[in-house]
């Protein structure tokens, strides 16, 4: 508990120095360099911006230069030996200040002046299973036009880098950057944290609770691996989650350098990317190249081939489509995303999708980015005309990438380091076809989601998928509407117990319930508990990058846009079919209670059913959210990116007059 405090020391200090109050200065030294022409020609603005320039200490004589400006999510506050003043809301946004110091550096050793902005984010981590929550997709859009509002509020700018490195940072930052169509920018990841040389990753931590209440770790052990997980102060988490997948995607989108993703956050070659994405936008500019150039339909494409390959968080099913909106382009269709990973091999080993599971460093290592490239190069996957950061096309940064020095030293500290083969992280096709590696993503359908639904099908665990590929499970519904009952259930605090063969059915949890909350605590816990995999979920709610299992989520409509997801009751019969080789499915209402009577029929009954009378939004849903909720439906929803379409929304406010 923090000190007491005195209502005298709130109201004095008892320090007599600060009454020595100075009521005007000198000013600085020297002269704007202005011309006639800007007194004449220029707003009143661009002229007093050189004032506010000189009075925060630039020298005069150097204000004619061109301007760059660098925005980021940094959180908290350092001290120069990096303990800390003030914490962050996580690792992600803890060291980013010191990549935004590189480049800002090198823009003034190549004659430019670097300007800085800020917009912090939260942690999907930290908030999984609060009110917090609830505020996570919301403030994706949020951060989004407080980036385009800072970018658009200095006027003179020639480009923008901007840093970025967690689940709702980054995707704004990139929704932000494309959407300045005639500006140069590029995109600068913010990195991963390390795993600990000995402990849990941290995916697997987050499960302690459950694990505890059913005995399965200790408190000791709970404490002690939970105090090191994060085991360095920086970048992202180390698996595979929304964070890492957006840091993936922003390179395969040609936005950020050639082997920037998933660096080690706080690492030399991690700060060496920011030197050289300040020469990169000054490249740009120079050569009069803007996001326009870069984030193309062909560069959206290659994003999704390349997600596929890694096997990427299902929220990317989110961002970019909002990517592509805010670039003025057409969002992409289930139909498109179906296609992709019906097409592109999983070449990646990596948490948490397994089957070992390497931590994202040595994904790193072993070649990232421009190594899965060079793989699906080869079975003609990627667009290698498209332009990038570099002021160069793709193939021309894979030309370079294959014979680099970078690329043999990278994964030959791999080797040395971890004792780890570079090609068992990354694989090419025909190992990944022998070692198991399905597909990433597949979108059931069926009577109870007839817009669809997601689950991530290449991470379904092995054991419980049928030899022909196809994972079958039918059982008895459990339903919740709120997810902290859910998961009371599932640590055995609840009335009654979960048992393996149940389906857990939680609704509610969409963009008009919740926000589209994460229920990450749910499908972690069901991953690492004995028996989670004998135990499946279905939810309108989203999961969070790092979820595994049979967990499917999206499901649409959501119960409280009259989705059947509403009218599901305890003891129905629930038939849940994933093809993990052909990526198709199916979730249907086959009976209830002892009565089998089959997916058609089902249909008929979910079609004379009223919905369930405890439907409700959750009680804590704020009223920012709600009108979040409320604006990106009529944008296209989930299946359209929860994107805000202006003229849309307009519309329908002019329709509805």
């Amino acid at each position: 508990m923090a000190k007491p405090i005195n209502y005298t020391d709130i109201l004095e200090t008892g320090d007599s120095e600060i009454y020595d109050i100075q009521t005007h200065a000198a000013g600085p030294e020297g002269s704007l360099p202005l011309t006639a022409e800007m007194l004449l020609n220029r707003p009143s603005g661009d002229v007093f911006g050189l004032t506010h320039n000189a009075a925060m200490g630039w020298a005069p004589t150097e204000l004619r230069r061109e301007e760059f400006l660098i925005l980021s999510t940094q959180g908290g506050i350092r001290a120069p030996d990096g303990s800390p003043i003030a914490l962050g809301y996580h690792t992600g946004h803890w060291e980013v200040g010191l990549l935004m110091q590189a480049v800002a550096h090198e823009l003034k050793n190549l004659a430019a002046i670097p300007f800085a902005g800020y917009c912090s984010d939260p942690c999907d981590g930290r908030t999984q299973g609060t009110v917090g929550m609830m505020d996570s997709l919301a403030y994706r859009n949020d951060a989004a036009q407080i980036f385009r509002r800072l970018i658009r509020s200095l006027p003179t700018r020639k480009g923008v880098v901007g840093v970025a490195t967690c689940d709702k940072g980054l995707p704004a930052m990139m929704m932000a950057l494309a959407s300045m169509r005639d500006l140069p920018a590029v995109l600068v990841p913010g990195g991963v944290t390390l795993p600990p040389t000995t402990g849990e990753d941290a995916g697997k931590i987050q499960t302690i609770g459950a694990r505890f209440a059913h005995g399965e770790i200790s408190l000791q052990d709970a404490a002690d691996m939970g105090c090191r997980a994060c085991a360095t102060p920086g970048g992202g988490c180390q698996f595979l989650g929304t964070a890492a997948t957006s840091q993936v995607v922003g390179e395969a989108l040609g936005m950020s350098l050639t082997h920037t993703a998933l660096a080690p956050s706080g690492q030399n070659i991690w700060s060496d990317m920011g030197l050289r994405s300040a020469r990169a936008v000054v490249n740009l500019a120079a050569k009069g190249l803007t996001m326009k150039d870069i984030v193309t339909p062909e560069a959206i494409r290659n994003a999704m081939v390349v997600h596929a390959a890694f096997g990427g968080s299902t929220n990317l099913l989110l961002h970019i489509p909002a990517i592509a909106h805010a670039a003025g382009l057409e969002r992409p269709s289930v139909d498109d995303w179906t296609e992709v990973n019906q097409s592109v091999p999983r070449l990646v080993d990596v948490l948490p999708n397994g089957p070992v599971g390497h931590p994202t460093i040595r994904v790193f290592l072993a070649g990232g980015v421009p190594e899965v490239m060079l793989h699906l190069r080869e079975l003609g996957c990627l667009n290698e005309d498209v332009l990038t950061a570099t002021g160069e096309t793709l193939g021309s940064n894979l030309d370079w990438w294959a014979a680099s020095e970078r690329r043999e030293r990278v994964r030959q500290t791999l080797e040395d380091k971890d004792n780890i083969a570079p090609d068992a992280v990354i694989l090419n096709p025909d190992a990944a076809k022998t070692a198991g590696l399905t597909s990433t993503v597949t979108f059931p359908r069926g009577s109870l989601a007839p817009e669809g639904s997601v689950i991530k099908s290449t991470a379904i665990d092995p054991n419980v998928v049928d030899a022909d590929g196809v994972y079958r499970m039918t059982g008895p519904a459990r339903v919740f509407v709120r997810e902290s009952d859910a998961i009371q259930t599932l640590k055995g605090q609840g009335e009654r117990d979960i048992q393996p063969g149940d389906i857990m059915v939680l609704c509610c949890r969409g963009p008009k319930g919740t926000g589209m909350e994460e229920v990450y605590q749910l499908t972690a816990a069901l991953k690492h508990l004995s028996f989670g995999k004998n135990i499946a979920l279905i939810t309108d709610a989203r999961f969070s990058g790092v979820s595994t299992g049979a967990c499917i989520g999206h499901v649409g409509p959501e119960a409280l846009a009259g989705g059947p997801i509403g009218k599901v009751l305890d003891g129905d019969i629930i038939q849940i079919e994933i093809d993990t080789r052909q990526l198709v499915g199916s979730i249907d209402l086959v009976g209830h209670g002892n009565e089998h009577f089959g997916a058609a029929a089902g249909e008929r009954v979910l079609a004379e059913r009223q919905a369930r009378p405890d439907l409700s939004p959750d009680e804590a849903l704020p009223d920012d959210t709600r009108l979040w909720a409320a604006l990106q439906s009529v944008g296209g929803g989930t299946w359209g990116g929860c994107v805000y379409d202006v003229d849309a929304i307009l519309n329908a406010l002019n329709g509805s007059q």
